[in-house]
C-alpha cells in the first residue's frame, strides 16, 4: 500500500503515466489477493482506506472503459472501490449507495441519452434526502452540462471531472474534513456563474427561422448528377469477417487517448514526454492484437444496405415508404453560407432521378467481454481494459473498412479510389458515413429506423439499450451517402419552432422529441 500511495503521488503530479498506474495496481491486486485468506484467518484488515467511492455506467449505457480506469485508479490511492458495472437503474444507485454508506458516488456515461439519465439520479438522490458528493464522467459529459443541468437538482455537490488523473484529488479534497466546505462552497459558486454566463449566451446567439434555413439549403446541381446504381438492393451480412483484413485499417490515435496519453500516432512514440511508455503499452497492445487475431478471440460481424431514396424536405423517404428524418443548421450564418442537413445530399423527388442511401452495422465485440472477464479473474485491469480498448478499435476499423468496399466495390461509386491509411483517416474519401447520435444527426431514436431496415440483430446479434447504445459496446451504425458534395457538420443548437415541426414529422409528442434533442436544444 505503501508503494501504491508513492505511485498515486507521481500519478498526481504528472511524473507516471496511467498504463503505468494500471500495471502497478495489477501487482497490488495480485498481492492483495494472495493475502486474503491470511487476513480473514486472523480477522483482520490490514486495509484503512481512504474512503469508499461507489462507481456506476447509468441506465441504458453499456461503456464501462473510463469507469474501470478511474476505479483502478482510485484503488491505488487507498479508495475503497464499490464498481456496480454498466446499465445499473437509479434506484440501484440509490439502494447501494445507502448499503455501502458511500462517501462519494462516480456516474459515467457515454452516449448523449446518459447525460439525461445523470440528470434523472441527481433529482432522485435529492429526494431520498441525500447529499453524498457526485462525481460526473464520461465522453459526453462536460463542466458546463453538469453546471447547468445536474448541479441545479441537487443540493449535494456535484462535480464534472474530466479523466482519471483528476478523479484522485477531486475525491481526496471532498473528503478532506478541513477542505471539504470550502471546496464545495467555490464549486458551486463556480458553476452557478458559469450558468449565468451560459445562459446569456444562448441568449445572445441569433438563429434564424426554419423556413430562412431551408431557403438557404447548400446549392447541389442535380440536372448534372447521375447516381451510381449500387451492385445490390437489400442486405448484405458478413458473418465472421477475417480480423486480419482489419489490422491495416485500425486507427491508434483513439487508443492512446483511452491510456491519457495525448499525441497524435505515430508521432506520440517519439514524444519526449510519453514517447517511452506510449512506446512499451503499443508493444503490449500489438502483443495482445496477435494473440487475439490468432485465437480468433473476437468474431466480426455486420451488414450493410442500399435502398432507392429521394429526398423530402429534410426526410428522405425509400422505395417502401420508410423514413429517414434528419435535421437542420438554424444558428445564424455568415451571408451566403449554406445551412446544411443530410437530406441535402439525396436527389429530391422533383429531381426524377433514382437516387440511393446506404446503412451499416457493424461489430467486433462479440467475445471481448469473456476474454476481459478472463483477465479480472487474474486480478488483471491491465489487460482487460486494453482488450476492450483494441475492441474499439476494431470495431472503427471494420467500419472503415466496410466503407472502403461499399465505395470501391458494393456502391462502387469510386471505384478506382486507391487511397492510403492516412488519407482514409483524413476521411479524404468521396461520400460520408454519419452515425444517429452524432454531430450532424444527433437524435438516437432514429437508429431504431436504421436497425430495422438491417434486421441488425437478427443478421448480426447486435441489440440496442432502453437508451439506444449498441451492445457490445465495440459497434458502429450508421448511413452512407454517395454524393461528392456529401460532408460532415454538426447540427449545433435548433430552435423550438424546428423541434416542433422535427416532432409532428416523426409523429411523436414535443417533449419526447426535446428529450432526445436536449444537448442540441437553443431553448
Amino acid at each position: 500500500m505503501a508503494g501504491m500511495n508513492t505511485v498515486g503521488d507521481l500519478f498526481g503530479a504528472g511524473k507516471m503515466f496511467l498504463p503505468q498506474v494500471v500495471k502497478s495496481a495489477r501487482v497490488m491486486k495480485k498481492a492483495v489477493a494472495y493475502l486474503q485468506p491470511y487476513l480473514e484467518a486472523e480477522k483482520t484488515s490490514a486495509l484503512t482506506t481512504a474512503g469508499k467511492v461507489l462507481l456506476a455506467t447509468v441506465k441504458g449505457d453499456v461503456h464501462d472503459i473510463g469507469k474501470n480506469i478511474v476505479g483502478v485508479v482510485l484503488a491505488c490511492n487507498n479508495f475503497e472501490v464499490v464498481d456496480l458495472g454498466v446499465m445499473v437503474p437509479t434506484q440501484e444507485i440509490i439502494r447501494r449507495a445507502k448499503e455501502e454508506k458511500a462517501d462519494i458516488i462516480g456516474l459515467s456515461g457515454l452516449i448523449t441519452p446518459s447525460l439525461d439519465e445523470m440528470v434523472h439520479v441527481a433529482k432522485e438522490l435529492e429526494l431520498e434526502g441525500l447529499s453524498t458528493p457526485l462525481l460526473i464522467g464520461g465522453a459526453t459529459t462536460s463542466r458546463i452540462h453538469t453546471a447547468v443541468k445536474i448541479a441545479p437538482n441537487y443540493s449535494g455537490a456535484s462535480v464534472h471531472v474530466l479523466d482519471a488523473s483528476r478523479s484522485v484529488g477531486v475525491c481526496s479534497t471532498l473528503l478532506n474534513a478541513d477542505k471539504k466546505d470550502s471546496y464545495i462552497s467555490e464549486l458551486k459558486a463556480d458553476y452557478a456563474q458559469s450558468r449565468e454566463t451560459h445562459l446569456q449566451k444562448q441568449l445572445e446567439k441569433p438563429y434564424v427561422s426554419l423556413a430562412d434555413s431551408r431557403a438557404q439549403k447548400p446549392t447541389i446541381n442535380w440536372e448534372e448528377y447521375t447516381p451510381t446504381k449500387p451492385a445490390f438492393l437489400g442486405t448484405k451480412v458478413f458473418d465472421n469477417f477475417d480480423l486480419e483484413e482489419l489490422l491495416p485499417y485500425i486507427d491508434w490515435t483513439p487508443f492512446f487517448h483511452t491510456w491519457e496519453l495525448r499525441g497524435a500516432y505515430p508521432r506520440i512514440l517519439s514524444d519526449e514526454v510519453v514517447g517511452v511508455e506510449a512506446t512499451n503499452l503499443f508493444a503490449d497492445a500489438q502483443k495482445l492484437l496477435k494473440r487475439i487475431v490468432a485465437e480468433k478471440r473476437f468474431t466480426a460481424k455486420g451488414v450493410i444496405g442500399f435502398w432507392e431514396a429521394h429526398a423530402q424536405g429534410d426526410d428522405v423517404i425509400l422505395e417502401d415508404g420508410t423514413k429517414l428524418h434528419f435535421l437542420r443548421q438554424q444558428a445564424e450564418k455568415p451571408a451566403g453560407e449554406p445551412y446544411y442537413c443530410l437530406a441535402d445530399f439525396i436527389a429530391p423527388q422533383t429531381s426524377e432521378k433514382t437516387d440511393y442511401i446506404g446503412a451499416f452495422a457493424v461489430s467486433t465485440g462479440f467475445g471481448c467481454d469473456e476474454l476481459a472477464q478472463e483477465f479480472e479473474a487474474q486480478q488483471d485491469d491491465y489487460h482487460s481494459i486494453m482488450t476492450k480498448a483494441l475492441a474499439d478499435r476494431l470495431a472503427e476499423a471494420f467500419a472503415e473498412k466496410m466503407h472502403e468496399l461499399v465505395r470501391t466495390h458494393y456502391w462502387g461509386y469510386a471505384p478506382n479510389e486507391g487511397l492510403d491509411k492516412e488519407a482514409l483517416i483524413k476521411e479524404k474519401y468521396q461520400g460520408i458515413r454519419p452515425a444517429p447520435g452524432y454531430p450532424a444527426c444527433p437524435d438516437h431514436t432514429e437508429k431504431t429506423t436504421l436497425f430495422n431496415l438491417l434486421e441488425a440483430q437478427k443478421n448480426t446479434g447486435i441489440t440496442l439499450t432502453e437508451s439506444l447504445a449498441m451492445y457490445p459496446t465495440a459497434a458502429v451504425s450508421g448511413y452512407y451517402f454517395a454524393h461528392p458534395q456529401a460532408r460532415y457538420f454538426g447540427l449545433g443548437k435548433i430552435t423550438q419552432e424546428q423541434v416542433s415541426d422535427y416532432a409532428q414529422r416523426k409523429n411523436c409528442s414535443i417533449e419526447e422529441a426535446a428529450r432526445w434533442l436536449s444537448p442540441n436544444l437553443a431553448y
